[in-house]
């Protein structure tokens, strides 16, 4: 039976009750889980999966994993996945790892990262809480470290099976190379093709086995170093073969063979993942830029957001709203339509990024997500202001979506580019409460169904900063 500190865990699982309001028995079940789940389902959890198996919904489970992890409950894992082998490429406890660019040692093939593609992020329970054998991979078995660490299991074929399972069953060595040592691997092989390469990347061959069987043991030298080209290629005939791999570092590695048999063409597989947490998706947690302001992004150019849809608003005519009833029943007002968007920013799987003055700038996973959330904005503020005369409040909104670089700036999340630029010059068109779209964002799934019973307008624009006129459209203030 697992070992648990169980006067820590009854101490984090008190204060985790308490941060906030939880379906029933959510807590409950992460307690069962962390109690009674064997070491590898406390590993790199995916709560989406967690989600899907507790029967609980995805937003809340996310929101639970997150105030667990600031509670102490669990650690954080942003991996950067292979997409043609799930390698777990990389491992870091924090987003400021993260670079522009990684390689998949094993493959030989390099990526820009993307933060909506395959930057996943997962929990693992932590030590203090329940120490798990994953917590020290160093001491597992070269094959459990290789199969288990260093490979994810969200990759899945189409009939379900872990492309983890897959790649193990083709499998005929993993070794630890211990530092200055030679280590020898004798296998017998039919025709197919062998890999053999080390997860570092610093060794690496594709042997194709053909032709009549040899007579005796064929012997292959290799060196594990640093300096080792990409992937070498060879053939070698059916038969016993003898691997002599002599490490010159002082470092210990891990060496892999895998056998595939003829006619199975590895870059045709299928592979898909299920759903897994995203950095987009994290960005865009409120929870999480509540909770974890110290995560920040150190690569210098930021790092690329393939698809991310940004809504900006601004208060019409405030300077006069100042003037009008003074500076602090206008801040107080100001403070208070902030809350207001934010928690149906919340509402709509979006964040705040930021406030610029009275205006905000949020981020949203899709459109339809932004769209909705701009029209309940426009109705909340618009109940907000029944009963004040004079209509203190005026909102206008515009919205824009495309590829981002996600940077810190002021030591904070933030988005940079032109779909950035775009996103505050469509919200500049816009009037009192007028919500004004961009056409990709007009055309996206779902939205028509939201602005065309409103007639949202179709109108050219030029905007300051971007060539050429712009088709946007303009949802035009409800009828008083």
């Amino acid at each position: 039976m697992a070992e648990i500190n169980e006067q820590l865990l009854d101490e984090r699982l008190g204060q985790l009750e308490k941060a906030r309001s939880w379906s029933a028995r959510l807590v409950s079940k992460l307690e069962s889980h962390i109690r009674s789940a064997d070491d590898e389902g406390l590993f790199r959890i995916n709560p989406f999966t967690f989600a899907k198996e507790k029967n609980a919904p995805e937003a809340e489970v996310l929101d639970l994993f997150l105030h667990a992890t600031q509670l102490g409950l669990f650690r954080k894992d942003w991996a950067l996945f292979c997409p043609q082998c799930c390698c777990v490429v990389e491992s870091l406890r924090t987003l400021r790892g993260i670079h522009n660019h990684y390689h998949c040692s094993f493959c030989q093939v390099g990526y820009e990262t993307a933060l909506d593609e395959y930057v996943a992020v997962a929990f693992t329970v932590d030590p203090e809480v329940r120490e798990i054998a994953f917590h020290h991979p160093g001491r597992l078995s070269a094959w459990d470290n290789f199969i288990k660490v260093g490979n994810t299991r969200d990759g899945v074929l189409p009939d379900g099976t872990l492309f983890r399972d897959a790649k193990e069953k083709l499998g005929r060595a993993i070794e630890y190379l211990p530092a200055g040592e030679t280590t020898r691997l004798e296998l017998d092989v039919a025709d197919g093709l062998i890999m053999a390469a080390s997860t570092e990347g610093r060794l690496g061959m594709l042997l194709a086995a053909t032709g009549a069987p040899a007579a005796e043991p064929q012997v292959i030298r290799l060196r594990f170093d640093p300096k080792a080209p990409a992937h070498t290629t060879g053939e070698v005939a059916p038969g016993r073969i003898v691997f002599e791999i002599e490490n010159v570092t002082d470092q210990r590695g891990i060496f892999v063979i895998a056998v595939v048999p003829p006619g199975v063409d590895l870059g045709a597989i299928p592979l898909s993942f299920v759903p897994f947490l995203t950095g987009k998706r994290l960005l865009t947690s409120q929870t999480f830029r509540d909770l974890f302001r110290s995560e920040v992004i150190n690569a210098r150019e930021g790092i690329g957001v393939r698809d991310i849809t940004l809504l900006f608003t601004d208060l019409k005519e405030s300077t006069a709203l100042y003037d009008r009833i003074g500076d602090l029943n206008a801040f107080s007002l100001v403070q208070q339509h902030f809350d207001r968007l934010q928690a149906t920013t919340v509402r709509h799987n979006g964040a705040i990024i930021k406030t610029i003055g009275d205006a905000v700038m949020a981020a949203f996973l899709t459109p339809a997500d932004a769209v909705a959330a701009a029209l309940e904005m426009r109705a909340d503020i618009a109940q907000f202001n029944r009963g004040k005369p004079d209509r203190e409040l005026i909102l206008k909104i515009g919205i824009h979506g495309g590829a981002a670089i996600a940077v810190t700036l002021n030591e904070r999340l933030d988005y940079f580019g032109q779909t950035v630029n775009i996103a505050a010059r469509v919200q500049n068109q816009a009037g009192a409460d007028e919500i004004w779209l961009s056409q990709d964002v007009h055309e996206a799934a779902g939205v028509r169904a939201l602005v065309d019973p409103l007639k949202a307008e179709p109108r050219m624009s030029t905007l300051k900063g971007v060539q050429g006129q712009l088709r946007l459209f303009c949802v035009p203030a409800p009828l008083t």
